[in-house]
């Protein structure tokens, strides 16, 4: 395969309740059916709260399983919840086996690795990094033998979480320590990949479209499909909107490509607080 062609979508946040965000999933999937990809990988939050609603699980496969092109997943933390920081309060809810046994059983494997027009990808769940679950261990692992058979080629890598604002060594402060892998996590995570020709990094979470890169690494954070989170409530770091991201992968070298899908619509989280009820 001389061309493999990849869609990133993230953050869809699917449940019934909620049809402003259903209505742009179908926008994103009349998009990729007239696209037609190699490939669409949802880089997390693919339900709006797994931990508390299996309902939501099953409910965004079913819109997943209608896509005309194959799927893989990464969970979130509104999958299988969160992790604990270094600083901050203890997440709501933390990520728990249970909650990630049930995404692997509806949705599929949370971590994964492939090859395709001479890349190595490789999918990994960040949200038990600094978890202390024994699948933690088993990941680290499983990435380390990954690693050793990359053998030269360039690598993309996706998951859930950014892996730091600017640098490496970003400090975790209280108000943002949960956007980003945990330290001391982060750290290993680096480490690891300074092995190999990492060119890429995917990410969401954020809900905001953002496209850097530090050293050799291009570092991409798909916006949300679903909604974008006001001002008043996350601090402006890029572009708040909805959207996706589109890739071509040629051997060695990748093309990027920042769409949004016609019709679809920048719902604003207060219309999904309202449609929930209360405060938030």
């Amino acid at each position: 395969m001389s061309e493999f062609r990849l869609t990133q979508i993230s953050d869809t946040h699917l449940g019934r309740r909620f049809p402003g965000l259903v209505a742009n999933f179908h926008r994103v999937s009349e998009h990729i059916d007239a696209d037609r990809p190699d490939l669409v990988i949802n880089t997390g939050d693919v339900s709006f709260d797994g931990p508390t609603s299996r309902d939501d699980v099953e409910f965004a496969k079913s819109l997943h399983d209608a896509l005309p092109v194959a799927c893989r997943y990464l969970p979130g933390n509104h999958d299988i919840g969160d992790n604990p920081t270094a600083i901050g309060p203890a997440p709501k809810p933390p990520v728990e086996e249970a909650h990630r046994q049930q995404f692997c059983t509806v949705i599929g494997e949370d971590h994964w690795s492939f090859e395709a027009a001479g890349w190595c990808f490789i999918g990994l769940n960040s949200l038990v990094m600094n978890s202390g679950l024994a699948f933690e261990a088993e990941q680290f692992d499983w990435l380390t033998s990954e690693i050793g058979r990359v053998n030269g080629r360039p690598v993309a890598l996706f998951l859930h979480k950014p892996v730091f604002l600017n640098l490496p060594d970003d400090p975790e402060l209280v108000e943002t320590s949960i956007r980003y892998v945990p330290q001391p996590a982060r750290a290993r995570l680096i480490e690891m990949f300074a092995r190999v020709d990492l060119r890429l990094i995917a990410s969401g979470h954020v809900h905001q479209r953002r496209d850097f890169t530090f050293r050799h690494t291009r570092h991409i954070w798909a916006p949300s499909a679903g909604f974008k989170i006001n001002d008043t409530r996350q601090d402006r770091i890029a572009i708040k909107e909805t959207g996706l991201v589109e890739y071509r992968f040629q051997p060695d070298s990748f093309e990027v490509r920042h769409v949004r899908a016609a019709g679809q619509v920048d719902v604003d989280i207060e219309e999904l607080f309202a449609q929930m009820g209360g405060a938030h």
